[in-house]
């Protein structure tokens, strides 16, 4: 599993006063579902008022972040799932998503968490998504990141 040397626990972020948006695509709802949990959970217990909004799948996910990064957020979490198949399609959104994102990010100088997750299976999933019996949560992760980057983007400009 690539989660080799990441944290296991993560230190309690005070965000009071941040507002996150957690954008989500709606494909593998079970995994999706998992991922958003372990997002909401971080950002509840942190203080930062949050909320969500879904788009159609992982492609739609920069131009979202975007506009709620615009409308005033300090920060996103981008959640979405992308399956290989048997097409390059996979190749294809999957690049759109990561590379959009970071175009976001760079563009509004604010934030985006990452927890779009790329995978050959649905196991590989079911295994990051933080359900019971998950190895990983990447939903979690994500939103951690990003609190953790807005706070320190707040202090660098004061």
């Amino acid at each position: 599993m690539a989660g080799s040397g990441a944290p296991t626990e993560f230190a309690p972020i005070d965000a009071r006063g941040l507002d996150v948006v957690i954008v989500a695509g709606t494909w593998h709802d079970e995994i999706t579902a998992g991922l958003i949990a372990g997002a909401e959970r971080v950002l509840g217990e942190s203080g930062a008022t949050h909320r969500l909004v879904r788009v159609p799948g992982s492609f739609e996910l920069p131009v979202v972040a975007k506009a709620a990064l615009e409308a005033g957020a300090d920060a996103v979490v981008a959640l979405g799932v992308i399956i290989r198949g048997g097409t390059p399609h996979f190749e294809y959104v999957s690049s759109a998503a990561t590379d959009g994102l970071t175009r976001v990010a760079l563009d509004t100088g604010k934030p985006v968490g990452f927890g779009v997750l790329t995978l050959d299976d649905e196991q590989q999933g079911l295994d990051r998504a933080g359900l019971p019996g998950s190895k990983e949560d990447k939903g979690a992760e994500a939103a951690h990141a990003a609190l953790a980057t807005a706070l320190t983007l707040r202090a660098l400009r004061g």
